[in-house]
């Protein structure tokens, strides 16, 4: 991990906390921390961790990830990067628990990218297709014959969603 850049970090604090119109008691009061923890933050005399900055933005109601890129924990995303992220939130066709994970997976991808550790290994393979256009994008239907769909919600209760045709002399006991 980098070390935190305590100095412009405070500096910064101190002006959102001036923009706020917050005193340093008062915003030690919301973000849960004692004033003079928060004062020695301020000057640069102590190094908060990632949580203790969650807090102060809180109380300064701004972004932890503004705080954490002004203590050098995160780098500054780029506009692109924050277009493909707003891509993935703003879908309404994602859940919530999803939008996390492409998040996760998003960023570490470029976590990995950035800082050179994407390793190929000899079962990976690597060609000139990002997309991957020798892979379906859907699964192909397969025949009625060979069907291993699963049975519809409700299908084993006691009460039929209709009743079955009743068949002639031929049925037997498999088939209904």
């Amino acid at each position: 991990m980098p070390p935190i850049k305590v100095g412009p970090l405070g500096e910064f604090l101190r002006t959102q906390r001036k923009s706020a119109q917050l005193s340093l008691r008062q915003l030690a009061e919301q973000a849960g921390v004692s004033n003079p923890y928060l004062s020695q933050i301020e000057r640069g005399l102590r190094r908060p961790s990632a949580e203790i900055l969650q807090q102060i933005a809180k109380g300064l109601r701004i972004s932890a990830e503004q705080l954490y890129v002004q203590a050098g924990i995160l780098e500054e995303r780029t506009e692109g990067e924050l277009a493909v992220e707003s891509a993935l939130l703003a879908d309404p066709a994602l859940t919530e628990r999803q939008k996390r994970m492409l998040l996760e997976i998003y960023r570490s991808f470029r976590a990995e990218n950035i800082h050179g550790d994407a390793v190929q290994t000899s079962g990976d393979h690597v060609d000139d297709d990002p997309v991957g256009e020798h892979v379906s994008a859907t699964p192909p239907n397969p025949s009625p014959s060979t069907s291993t769909t699963k049975p519809a919600a409700g299908a084993g209760r006691s009460k039929p969603a209709s009743k079955p045709k009743r068949q002639t002399a031929t049925t037997t006991r498999g088939d209904t």
